[in-house]
């Protein structure tokens, strides 16, 4: 089985996902909080997104191992595995914004080979596999391409939410130096660089199911994606996405700053 079939497999389970998540979007499901101690929602959505996303794996591939972020892991036999995110951004889903995304991974020896970005709001699907990234959305296939920003001072920056830094000082220190700054976009914001109308994106905290699929989709566009060190261990969860190397060093200078 080659990976340009697996990455046509991916966009058939994305479009199951948005079969659970839309509707219960617009009908305004219930939210739980799965969190201890700081607010986690997850909602029907969720849930029932990565499991209908599960189903279709084990039913066509029983020897493709799975994770996600509502059920556990299910370890494979074979080199293919499968990261999950029914809805990243459930916060903004809760909230009825039409920017969270479902996250799609599919890694070869646990590295992320593909990676989707689906938007089902907005009917964006964003796919990246080798050197090659394109967007789908109303029935039209465009390629993707990140900008050719190389300064902070001319960047369009973006993060979820700069008060889950743990030194208010660390974001602040790059929104001072970047042309503007938006906040609240989740995963999508990696798609926007990838699509070139966001140049840099930095957060911390990400877990694999956050980050898996933003990998392949980030460099198959052109950019650069690295953690806070200049380097490629996402383990902390500390994420850099830009659209050039120079970009990408030039924050990686401040934040080693702080």
């Amino acid at each position: 089985m080659d990976a340009a079939k697996l990455i046509v497999f991916a966009e058939e389970i994305a479009a199951a996902a948005r079969a659970e998540t839309l509707l219960r979007w617009r009908d305004c499901c219930a939210v739980e909080d799965k969190g201890e101690g700081t607010f986690d929602p997850v909602t029907e959505a969720d849930r029932e997104a990565e499991r209908m996303m599960r189903q279709m794996i084990h039913a066509r591939f029983p020897d493709h191992g799975v994770s996600g972020e509502e059920w556990g892991d299910q370890p494979g036999t074979g080199r293919w595995s499968w990261s999950l995110d029914p809805i990243d951004g459930t916060r903004s889903f809760m909230c009825r914004l039409p920017t969270w995304t479902t996250l799609i991974a599919l890694l070869d020896e646990g590295v992320p080979a593909a990676g989707l970005i689906d938007a089902p709001v907005l009917d964006e699907t964003y796919v990246g596999h080798g050197n090659e990234a394109w967007l789908v959305g109303g029935g039209e296939r465009t390629p993707l391409r990140a900008s050719a920003c190389s300064r902070l001072a001319d960047a369009r920056l973006s993060t979820t939410d700069p008060f889950l830094f743990d030194n208010p000082g660390t974001f602040d220190r790059l929104q001072r130096g970047a042309r503007v700054t938006r906040y609240g976009h989740d995963a999508y914001g990696y798609a926007r660089i990838a699509a070139g109308s966001i140049d840099l994106v930095v957060e911390c905290g990400l877990k694999p199911h956050d980050y898996n699929a933003l990998i392949p989709v980030i460099r198959a566009a052109g950019g650069q994606i690295g953690d806070w060190q200049g380097g490629t261990d996402f383990a902390r969860g500390n994420v850099v996405a830009a659209s050039t190397r120079q970009l990408y060093d030039e924050a990686v200078e401040l934040l080693a700053r702080a």
